[in-house]
């Protein structure tokens, strides 16, 4: 990257987690816990240098960021949205019904709480998959804004999801 390029807040702090976990196994080992209540408090002196961790909509997606990053041991921020790596986690892409399921349940998400605690499992389902390189800086910046407005959120990862991946055109 570029000296010249300004990364946004999101994106600073995705590559400052990975920087972080790849020089400091406690730090790895702190922020893996970050995306559960009981042990969150472990990751606060990294999450504090970006946000307010007693503000609960800015804390819960840095969180759960920090902890996906760790425990997938991200060695870069990826560049594929959270509805495709969705899909590409099923053979049939778009078009499986697990994959749809896994999509609506999301797309049920009322608050940020939820939508992080629904993304826990399906952080574990993607990291199962080779190949899936998320961009957990877009994600972060989602569920940054998503009690703001859910609805954007809502629409983009169902557009990511429907518009840009099938198996056909894979293996076109």
């Amino acid at each position: 990257m570029s000296e010249t390029t300004k990364l946004n807040k999101s994106e600073q702090f995705v590559q400052f987690i990975i920087e972080l976990i790849q020089k400091n196994n406690s730090a790895a080992a702190a922020l893996k816990r970050a995306d559960n209540p009981a042990t969150e408090y472990q990751s606060w002196e990294y999450l504090a240098r970006f946000i307010d961790i007693d503000k609960d909509h800015e804390r819960l997606p840095y969180a759960t960021i920090a902890a996906a990053l760790a425990k997938a041991k991200a060695e870069h921020n990826g560049t594929v949205r959270i509805g495709e790596a969705i899909a590409r986690c099923y053979e049939d892409g778009k078009d499986s019904e697990q994959a749809q399921a896994k999509l609506r349940r999301l797309l049920a998400c009322d608050s940020t709480h939820e939508a992080c605690r629904v993304l826990r499992s399906l952080f574990s389902l993607i990291n199962s998959k080779a190949g899936i390189q998320l961009n957990y800086a877009d994600l972060l910046n989602d569920l940054y804004w998503f009690n703001v407005d859910s609805q954007r959120a809502k629409a983009k990862w169902a557009q990511n999801f429907y518009r840009h991946y099938s198996i056909d055109e894979e293996n076109a």
